[in-house]
């Protein structure tokens, strides 16, 4: 299963993900979005490429009902969706993983610091995709990939 992840979009009304991103996103089977899409719409879009699993961000005001937190299984694999703004620890990604300490997870997908992290906490795999759209102090814009297979898990990013 080749599994998108995004984050941090931050998109407004009118605005899009870049041509790039529709363009990779056009070969997933599942997309899922950590948090802060800013743009309802973006939901509506992102389905009609796959299946989407996304939950809210510290920024998603508006009225659509995401969780806070979502369990995805895949194969063999529990994936963690958060974005990472609440909770107990000083770092997001500290938040993230003590989220999941109730519920056990193999790969915790989180968002909120805009900075790609793929490291291990744990024995968890943590990632975090960055952002296609807000970059901040990164030195480039990004998103990520899953990849669950015979067993296995592979994250990496994908830079722009």
């Amino acid at each position: 299963m080749h599994i998108a992840v995004l984050s941090d979009t931050h998109l407004r009304a009118g605005r899009s993900l870049p041509k790039v991103v529709w363009e990779q996103l056009a070969e997933a089977d599942l997309i899922l979005h950590a948090g802060d899409l800013t743009h309802s719409g973006l939901l509506a879009e992102l389905s009609l490429l796959a299946p989407v699993k996304a939950v809210c961000g510290n920024c998603d005001s508006w009225d659509v009902n995401l969780p806070n937190q979502e369990w995805i299984e895949c194969e063999s694999f529990k994936i963690g969706l958060i974005h990472g703004h609440q909770g107990q620890g000083k770092t997001t990604l500290e938040r993230a993983f003590k989220a999941f300490a109730p519920k056990p997870v193999d790969v915790i997908v989180f968002g909120h610091s805009h900075t790609p992290t793929l490291e291990w906490h744990n024995g968890v795999l943590m990632f975090n995709p960055g952002s296609p759209t807000d970059k901040r102090r990164e030195p480039q814009y990004s998103f990520g990939w899953l990849d669950v297979q015979a067993g296995q898990v592979n994250a990496k990013h994908f830079y722009f």
